[in-house]
């Protein structure tokens, strides 16, 4: 059986290694869990809410209007998962959610 690549079978252990500390370039890339893209997606949230410099730029700045979006991205992510979170993802995300909206109201007022 091939995927969408053409890759055989073997392809989607091939992929899923890569999440697991493989090198590109200088840097380690973390193993892609479920909380791994959550943190990510809170880190782009509090670049976005001008808490943290961006990465890339050094810069830092605010976009309230995309930092909302990634706040509701996170809460239909808790929405859509809410039956498939262990104890801890839980907490991480209702930790994470709670501190995002908390510096976006303090912001927005």
């Amino acid at each position: 059986m091939t995927d969408e690549h053409g890759e055989g079978s073997n392809a989607a252990g091939r992929h899923a290694a890569w999440g697991s500390g493989d090198r590109n370039g200088d840097a380690v890339m973390p193993r892609v869990t479920f909380s791994t893209f959550i943190l990510s997606l809170a880190s782009s949230a509090l670049v976005q809410l001008g808490e943290v410099a961006n990465p890339e730029t050094g810069g830092m700045g605010e976009d309230l209007v995309m930092a909302r979006h990634s706040i509701d991205i996170l809460c239909m992510l808790k929405a859509k998962t809410r039956e498939c979170l262990d104890p801890d993802e839980v907490r991480l995300l209702d930790g994470i959610l709670y501190d995002l909206r908390m510096k976006y109201v303090l912001k927005t007022k």
